[in-house]
């Protein structure tokens, strides 16, 4: 894997695409997280992070010049709530051949009011029933999903489909799927060493004690929850301690490897 520094960034392959857009090509370095993406300095139209190793769609700091995403070949399984903040002018994203499995990990494209052209073919999530209709649906200035034009009589079946009762039932379940999709095993894992703030030496291990212990991941994500909440395992007072979850994460890979998902 190589880290995407600024050096990288500025010694990487720039050219003018087909399409006449400042395209920057970061393609096939099994690159694990997006950062230090501000050293592009807003001067390109496309991104090309195809064939890399990215879990999840994140760390770009504002760039209003970004126009399109080329995704494919990834790891990605989660999508940031704040992309659209961070690239507003999006119109395209190629997310071919990645893991997103969940309907509700397409809600964040509704926010991109630019957004015309998406691929989600090879993703688990293609697999949902519904799946188109509910993309079209929740997404309606799409006009390709899937490399295939939306047609009228699809969006028309879809505003029917969830207008009906077994639609917004579906809607209902999707949502009540997206508030238990809470962690992604490394998320958030600090670079370097974890730093436990706030934490004794017997919290510490208590937290250990507990990580080891566990059996299963529904027990390690009652796990993350209850840290997350500012709780100790065994203790009583139920103070909130900083720095919880920082420390989860790394005993957690220490435990549990990267390859649970």
């Amino acid at each position: 894997m190589v880290k995407l520094t600024p050096e990288l960034i500025q010694q990487c392959v720039q050219h003018i695409n087909p399409v006449r857009d400042r395209e920057l090509i970061l393609r096939g370095f099994k690159i694990p997280v997006i950062e230090n993406m501000g050293a592009t300095m807003d001067q390109f139209d496309t991104l090309d992070l195809t064939d890399n190793d990215i879990r999840r769609l994140d760390g770009f700091p504002l760039l209003k010049r970004v126009k399109s995403l080329l995704l494919s070949n990834n790891r990605i399984v989660r999508i940031s709530p704040t992309l659209p903040e961070s690239l507003p002018r999006l119109e395209s994203v190629y997310l071919t051949n990645n893991l997103m499995a969940d309907l509700h990990d397409v809600d964040v494209f509704a926010q991109l009011p630019r957004l015309e052209y998406l691929s989600l073919i090879a993703n688990p999530v293609t697999a949902q029933e519904h799946y188109r209709a509910y993309v079209i649906h929740k997404v309606p200035q799409l006009r390709v999903l899937d490399f295939k034009r939306i047609r009228e009589r699809e969006r028309e079946a879809a505003k029917k489909l969830f207008k009906s009762k077994s639609g917004k039932d579906l809607v209902k379940a999707i949502n009540k799927s997206k508030a238990a999709a809470t962690f992604v095993p490394g998320e958030g894992l600090p670079q370097g060493k974890a730093k436990a703030q706030g934490l004794n030496e017997e919290e510490q291990q208590a937290i250990r004690e507990a990580i080891s212990k566990a059996r299963s991941m529904e027990e390690v994500e009652k796990l993350h929850k209850m840290l997350k909440a500012g709780k100790i395992p065994g203790s009583k007072n139920g103070e909130d301690k900083d720095g919880n979850v920082d420390l989860f994460n790394k005993l957690f890979l220490d435990r549990w490897g990267p390859k649970v998902i």
